[in-house]
């Protein structure tokens, strides 16, 4: 295990406007409740959150520039290096640490550690064992913690081949999801087992990928698309047919929950 530090040590303010987050390529809904989290977890002075294969900080980067502590976990050390020189241009490098490990190994990469938040965005469905992934983040969360895992939905695969008139690609995807493809279900089962309590699932792009984009162009089109998202994520049947899935799962603060 290697940990690279950045050493510059500016300190801008952040923002979390609309326009900013949207400017960053991060959903302004998930860019709100990761907000809200780390408001909530800032009693004890600043907030400490683990990024698990962040890889080049699109969201530790953000996230330092709110005043979060951030370590990224991630097995490329060139993404690491790219997160290092983002730290370093935004100023946060002070509050950045990289650590080249395995996700599924977090024991043995931050064998001390303990956070308030911890992150796995776009990773679980890509690891060949998602569920041990799940218990090692839920062990290196302190009591009260959370967890944000965000994974793809193979509905919206199906839904996206058919839209663009695949129909042969859409009944492939179909088939691979229904054998092998990881789910809301499993990422639910795995976080209880784990010892996490589910607290909400929303869904993440439910309409932007709908919306032509020589519309999304328009003025005040993306600000009020983010709001349709934000008024539905929790709602079925939108959230089911959402690019991504977004589930909040909390460490008891006590064994027995």
């Amino acid at each position: 295990m290697s940990v690279l530090v950045a050493t510059d040590s500016h300190d801008p303010a952040g923002s979390s406007s609309i326009d900013r987050v949207i400017a960053r390529g991060i959903a302004p809904l998930l860019w709100s409740r990761l907000l809200r989290i780390c408001h909530e977890q800032t009693s004890n002075g600043p907030v400490t959150v683990l990024d698990c294969g962040g890889g080049s900080g699109s969201l530790a980067v953000p996230l330092a520039g709110q005043g979060a502590l951030v370590t990224v976990v991630d097995l490329s050390i060139d993404a690491l290096a790219t997160l290092l020189r983002r730290s370093a241009e935004a100023g946060v490098s002070d509050r950045v640490t990289a650590v080249q490990g395995d996700v599924e190994a977090l024991s043995d990469a931050l064998p001390t550690a303990e956070y308030d938040l911890v992150l796995a965005h776009g990773l679980l469905e890509n690891l060949p064992n998602p569920a041990e992934a799940i218990a090692q983040i839920a062990a290196v969360l302190r009591p009260g913690g959370v967890a944000s895992l965000v994974i793809a939905n193979p509905v919206a695969a199906v839904l996206g081949r058919l839209l663009a008139g695949d129909v042969a690609a859409a009944l492939d995807n179909f088939h691979r999801s229904a054998a092998t493809g990881y789910d809301l279900t499993a990422a639910t089962s795995q976080s209880i087992a784990a010892g996490l309590i589910v607290e909400s699932v929303e869904g993440v792009g439910m309409f932007t990928d709908l919306v032509p984009g020589i519309q999304l162009d328009r003025p005040g089109v993306m600000r009020a698309l983010a709001e349709l998202e934000a008024a539905a994520a929790s709602t079925s049947p939108y959230r089911d047919i959402a690019g991504r899935l977004h589930l909040v799962a909390r460490r008891p603060m006590t064994a027995s929950g």
